[in-house]
């Protein structure tokens, strides 16, 4: 731990009498899942799914994301370690199942619960078709374009640039610490999930990366829902353009592809890698393979 995070949470254990610092110390770093301090009261949470960001003092708390019941309880626990109150907000980036399904975990605790409107719809819709509507929790508040609040000392401000990974990505700026939540719309040197079931649009998601660059700026730092292994959820505008630029290769590669003729069925059994994302490799390369072509060859 460096000095940076054990000043912050020496910070946040001020006034606590229901737990030694030590034996906090203890469990929010070497207990399941990992408490990861950034700034100003905000950081992010990682156990299993996708990455969880807050914001969490003595008096406030804001969750991003939840992951899964079992890690979403945990997660509280570490909250309850510094906070006994209801949680201020609840924020959802998307619809997916490691982002979501630690939600019910929340209910009665929360005072307001937030997402983009496609993105609550499409939970409702699968918790609907797989008939698991009462073990979701969903969200109250929806947005279309922009949404914010303060709470504490923290502005936290909600955007949606457009369909991307799905229909509904909410970013979530928390303000005065300038930190970013970016969801799935960053998949840090991990080949990503591209969600066309629910709208993803991988040409548009070039452009939401790139305006997203040029809201949040350099000095902003970046939480991403998932990363490669040896790589962090934490990073930089030079993440998102590494992204970016992946994303590039991926459809010139498809589309080229393509017109040489390939069938989808050729792609899938000899791309071993992007040209030019070295950077990208192991699992799940199908994935993107299947949406490119989906999306620049059958047009959906």
């Amino acid at each position: 731990m460096d000095r940076r995070q054990f000043l912050f949470l020496s910070g946040l254990m001020t006034g606590m009498t229901f737990m030694p610092a030590r034996k906090l110390l203890a469990h929010m770093f070497f207990s399941t899942g990992k408490m990861y301090p950034i700034r100003e009261h905000v950081g992010y949470y990682v156990e299993r799914g996708g990455t969880i960001g807050w914001y969490l003092t003595s008096q406030h708390i804001v969750v991003v994301d939840t992951q899964f019941p079992e890690q979403a309880a945990h997660f509280i626990e570490r909250l309850r370690e510094t906070n006994t109150q209801p949680i201020d907000l609840l924020i959802n980036t998307h619809h997916h199942f490691d982002h979501t399904a630690g939600n019910i975990a929340f209910k009665g605790i929360v005072r307001q619960h937030v997402a983009h409107e496609n993105a609550r719809a499409n939970q409702e819709r699968i918790a609907r078709q797989r008939g698991t509507l009462d073990q979701q929790l969903l969200p109250v508040t929806t947005f279309s374009d922009q949404w914010s609040t303060q709470i504490g000392d923290e502005t936290i401000r909600l955007y949606y640039f457009g369909p991307a990974h799905t229909n509904g990505d909410a970013i979530v700026h928390f303000e005065r610490a300038d930190v970013v939540h970016m969801g799935d719309l960053v998949f840090n040197r991990r080949y990503p999930y591209i969600d066309k079931t629910a709208g993803a649009n991988i040409q548009n998601w070039i452009a939401v990366l790139k305006k997203a660059r040029k809201t949040f700026g350099s000095q902003a730092t970046y939480v991403f829902g998932h990363a490669g292994k040896d790589w962090p959820v934490r990073g930089t505008t030079a993440d998102l353009q590494a992204f970016e630029d992946y994303l590039k290769r991926l459809l010139d590669y498809v589309r080229a592809a393509h017109r040489k003729g390939m069938t989808l069925d050729d792609l899938l059994t000899q791309t071993k890698a992007i040209p030019g994302t070295p950077e990208w490799h192991g699992e799940g390369i199908e994935r993107s393979l299947k949406a490119a072509w989906l999306e620049l060859v059958e047009g959906k």
